[in-house]
């Protein structure tokens, strides 16, 4: 480990631990290839997971900043201090609802904590009029990551790990 590895592990920006993205909503974990949207379950966008709700709300994976929250509030993105660029997509095609069923909680450029509330969600009304709810969780920088661990099972929001994720 070098001087600036050092550093970086002392800061608590990464080391050999990876970075810990716990699930950003409650529900069952799903293999990212098994999303019903093949941007995602070709990893177009980057790898990860994907979850099928049972919750009612998103929350911050980790600490870090929000970076963009879409107009309407179906999908949010993130950085670690750590250099893990996330990107959490509620639902699939749920842009066309136009942010029904949608409610913003958390502001673009704002620092959170795991399990700080990103968005609230109105989880019947979207299972009637989405095309799906199984929600990807993706790291956009891939080309930056040495190794990417996935969990399985049922997991709750802010708790239960979901990715630990070692950058390059």
């Amino acid at each position: 480990m070098g001087l600036f590895d050092s550093i970086k592990k002392s800061m608590g920006l990464g080391g050999d631990e990876g970075t810990v993205i716990k699930s950003p909503l409650t529900g069952e974990i799903v293999a990212i290839e098994e999303v019903p949207d093949a941007v995602f379950s070709e990893k177009v966008v980057g790898d990860g997971i994907a979850i099928n709700p049972t919750g009612n709300k998103m929350v911050a994976p980790c600490d870090g900043e929000i970076g963009k929250i879409f107009e309407t509030n179906h999908a949010f993105s993130m950085a670690t201090p750590s250099g893990v660029e996330l990107f959490v997509h509620f639902g699939i095609d749920t842009v066309e609802l136009k942010g029904e069923g949608f409610k913003r909680i958390a502001s673009e450029g704002q620092t959170v904590k795991a399990g700080d509330t990103i968005i609230e969600v109105d989880l019947d009304f979207l299972k009637a009029n989405a095309k799906s709810v199984i929600t990807p969780v993706v790291i956009s920088n891939m080309d930056d990551v040495e190794s990417l661990e996935k969990s399985s099972g049922s997991v709750s929001e802010g708790a239960d790990d979901l990715l630990v994720v070692k950058m390059k």
